[in-house]
């Protein structure tokens, strides 16, 4: 097949559909299109003095779920961040709390907790912008790139950090076990 990649298996050669380059285009084309919403939300957060220049956006079949951009300053919330704003209000409106048939489109390279975020939220796929450097230059704490890359994080926050011992953290430990009957995942 001319203008394919061929991937050789056990059962034979197989062509792979996004090794075609008009396949990779539209995925690229579709990608600048969810990613370039994500960017006007950004700005659109800083605008309306919201917060910061961060944008995301949560896709489910070609079709955007939730746009949002940083609420911190409007909710006086550490954790409104873009991206956690967006996947709260995609679960809200698709009354789950596993998007794993969607994806997302951040402005901006997730921080450790918008990365937890869309983990535990079972996305299949992140697509971002800027790089977390882009922020960091303009006075975001680094302790985001450092940690991504895991680079000593903790050692920049200034924060203790402490696992209980003793007899309290056997009974929070507990609390998996007694409950483990009454709460199931998904």
């Amino acid at each position: 097949m001319e203008g394919a990649d061929v991937v050789e298996t056990k059962k034979g050669t197989i062509s792979v559909a996004s090794a075609f380059p008009a396949h990779k285009e539209a995925v690229q084309d579709r990608d600048h299109k969810f990613l370039t919403k994500a960017v006007d939300e950004a700005y659109k957060g800083v605008e309306n003095g919201d917060g910061g220049p961060f944008g995301a956006v949560v896709v489910l079949n070609d079709e955007v779920v939730a746009a949002c951009h940083n609420m911190v300053l409007k909710h006086t919330d550490p954790t409104a961040h873009a991206e956690v704003t967006a996947i709260r209000e995609a679960c809200k409106k698709l009354n789950k709390i596993e998007l794993a048939d969607c994806e997302i489109y951040a402005s901006c390279e997730p921080c450790p907790m918008c990365f937890g975020a869309i983990h535990l939220s079972r996305i299949k796929r992140l697509v971002y912008g800027a790089k977390a450097e882009a922020a960091i230059a303009i006075g975001f704490d680094d302790f985001i790139a450092d940690a991504l890359r895991g680079t000593s994080f903790y050692q920049k926050s200034q924060l203790e950090i402490k696992r209980a011992d003793g007899t309290q953290a056997i009974i929070a430990e507990q609390v998996f076990e007694k409950t483990k009957e009454k709460f199931q995942m998904y």
